[in-house]
């Protein structure tokens, strides 16, 4: 590709993706017929010194959930290309603002490859999806665990809520015991042997699968020790965020006890990774998850108080802000230094 050609596309590329971000973060702020209520409950906060306190602890939080996520990402690339840690963090923010626009995020995976120099971008893509894996590995142990916490905690409530016997309780409780601790054991084996993954890849015949093949071996450069740390961080960003979640909760005056909060936390997190969402909708599921989840500590949603309830889709939509909408923004500044299309002979296998 001769370089003005790859100069123009590069320059309509990147045009391309920061207007479609800010587009994209105008219409969830702006458009939304039932933001306006949870935007006054924003606004009559703002002369609440204990308010304005949590909410910069929340900034920051934010800003440790993005450094760590940042380190994870630098640790993993590493492999294929040294980076220093704030070219990271550029390229984690940059993954943001892309993955803004595809359904569950998807975009990440190829939004942050474009700062890599030198290295081979379809290993960088695998590796990114190596570290996604991780973070939804601890979001499924810690949801399953938080489910059976729940059930295990002796509260009516709880078995009034899903209709569960009280008879049946110790059915439910050591059933599913047994079955959280197998598949919690099994994913986690199978992360920590993921070099299993290009061996399986490598009896696949055919010229595509082959080339394939040879990008997912990459895989195969991690030892267990090396996984066990990006579990770790991994571990770390889930408690960053979940906290986060209860502060927001308790600046918009929803009390929960510190354990019980942490458990539904727990398990909207773990339900909103395992439903599919298109971007433009994750807002409002955002919402109706943390209604429902909240919910069963009052007895239902419905039993919630109105003023509650406001709490709750204020605190989630908060934190889609902090979390995502702000980093987005931020990192579509960073796609102008973006390269999409390199020089030839860059790409090494």
């Amino acid at each position: 590709m001769r370089t003005k050609v790859r100069k123009t596309y590069n320059y309509l590329i990147r045009i391309l993706i920061i207007a479609a971000t800010y587009g994209f973060i105008y219409r969830q702020v702006f458009t939304k017929k039932d933001l306006p209520e949870v935007f006054g409950s924003f606004s009559g906060q703002f002369g609440n010194t204990r308010f304005i306190e949590l909410l910069l602890l929340v900034m920051f939080l934010m800003l440790v959930n993005w450094s760590t996520e940042a380190l994870k990402w630098k640790y993993l690339i590493g492999k294929i290309e040294r980076l220093n840690w704030f070219s990271a963090f550029k390229a984690v923010l940059t993954g943001v603002a892309v993955s803004a626009l595809t359904p569950n995020r998807v975009g990440d995976y190829f939004g942050r490859v474009f700062i890599l120099e030198k290295a081979n971008r379809i290993e960088g893509v695998f590796i990114t999806i190596l570290g996604s894996m991780s973070q939804l590995l601890v979001t499924f142990i810690a949801g399953t665990l938080c489910l059976l916490m729940l059930i295990g905690s002796g509260d009516e409530g709880i078995y009034r809520f899903f209709n569960i016997p009280l008879y049946m309780y110790d059915y439910f409780f050591w059933g599913g015991l047994l079955l959280i601790l197998l598949l919690n054991v099994l994913f986690t084996l199978l992360f920590l042997n993921i070099s299993l993954l290009s061996t399986l890849a490598g009896k696949l015949r055919g010229k595509l699968l082959e080339k394939l093949t040879s990008y997912i071996h990459i895989l195969s450069a991690y030892t267990t020790g090396e996984l066990l740390v990006v579990i770790l961080l991994s571990l770390f960003r889930f408690f960053i965020f979940s906290l986060q979640f209860y502060l927001l909760l308790l600046m918009f005056s929803v009390k929960l006890p510190l354990l019980q909060g942490m458990l539904l936390i727990g398990l909207i997190f773990f339900v909103m990774t395992m439903i599919p969402t298109v971007a433009i909708a994750e807002l409002g599921v955002r919402g109706s998850v943390s209604l429902f989840f909240i919910g069963i500590y009052f007895g239902g949603a419905d039993a919630m108080p109105a003023a509650v309830a406001l709490g709750v889709v204020a605190a989630s939509t908060a934190l889609w802000l902090v979390n995502l909408a702000l980093p987005a923004l931020a990192g579509a500044l960073f796609v102008f230094n973006l390269k999409f299309f390199r020089k030839p002979g860059y790409e090494h296998g």
